[in-house]
């Protein structure tokens, strides 16, 4: 008796949490992983660089989109309640995956880049950039990351569809302060060190930047120390940025003697 009291139970509880999740919402619809799995195996084919693959995937992102825009406008028009629910919960869920730009501009253009050429078009992009940062820091509390995002997108264009100009530096500098504010430290430092390595007479303190980071945000403490000197030497022909002379000077100091475990502000 006991048992079958049990077994009762069992397929009740069963029925509950099958049925919990709301009626019509397509759940037996839903691609199966292994379907998932073939499909993606199907897609790969021969030898292709990253950015085939990544301009193929931005093209079917943009498709799918497209396409369940497309049915949540037919089910809609034609009465379809229930497929018109299910098309418009995934579009939906569209917006709450991230979605990366994975092609690193200054990765892809290399060190041997050099900033020389005065490129009317260049140089507009660059102030374009220069004025969506501007409008994106004068939020009062934080700063618009959006538009952050856009002049970054801006000097990244710069870079690829220009790089003879003598703008590249500037823009990748600006770059890496973007990278920076995001947290996204790796690739900021990778700007940082295209500055000075695209003008090796740049104005803006990169190796400065990159070898903070280095130290106080990653503790890779030995590449550090290697550009605070880097940094220094060139503070001190420019005659430029004497604000981080002191710092550079005493970290280099600290980290020599003690072997970098000394934490300063």
């Amino acid at each position: 008796m006991a048992r079958w009291i049990l077994t009762v139970l069992l397929i009740v509880l069963l029925h509950v949490l099958v049925g919990c999740g709301g009626v019509d919402t397509g759940r037996a619809q839903l691609v199966p992983a292994a379907s998932k799995e073939a499909l993606v195996a199907l897609s790969r084919g021969g030898d292709v660089g990253e950015s085939d693959v990544v301009e193929q995937m931005v093209v079917h992102r943009s498709a799918y989109r497209r396409t369940l825009e497309l049915l949540v406008d037919h089910y809609n028009e034609t009465g379809d309640n229930m497929k018109f629910m299910w098309a418009e919960r995934e579009l939906a869920a569209l917006d709450d995956i991230p979605q990366y730009n994975y092609i690193i501009e200054a990765s892809v253009a290399g060190a041997n880049l050099r900033a020389s050429t005065a490129i009317p078009e260049a140089d507009y992009m660059y102030r374009d950039a220069m004025e969506l940062e501007e409008k994106a820091k004068w939020l009062i509390v934080t700063q618009d990351e959006d538009k952050l995002r856009l002049a970054l997108d801006k000097y990244n264009q710069l870079i690829r569809k220009h790089p003879s100009s003598d703008k590249i530096d500037d823009a990748a500098y600006q770059a890496g302060e973007i990278y920076e504010y995001f947290k996204d430290y790796t690739i900021a430092i990778l700007y940082y060190k295209r500055c000075y390595q695209w003008n090796a007479d740049t104005i803006y303190p990169a190796r400065f930047r990159a070898a903070f980071i280095l130290d106080r945000r990653l503790h890779r403490r030995e590449e550090a120390l290697s550009l605070y000197q880097d940094a220094l030497g060139a503070i001190k022909r420019a005659g430029e940025h004497e604000q981080w002379k002191e710092f550079a000077e005493r970290r280099i100091r600290e980290m020599t003697e003690t072997g970098g475990s000394v934490e300063t502000e």
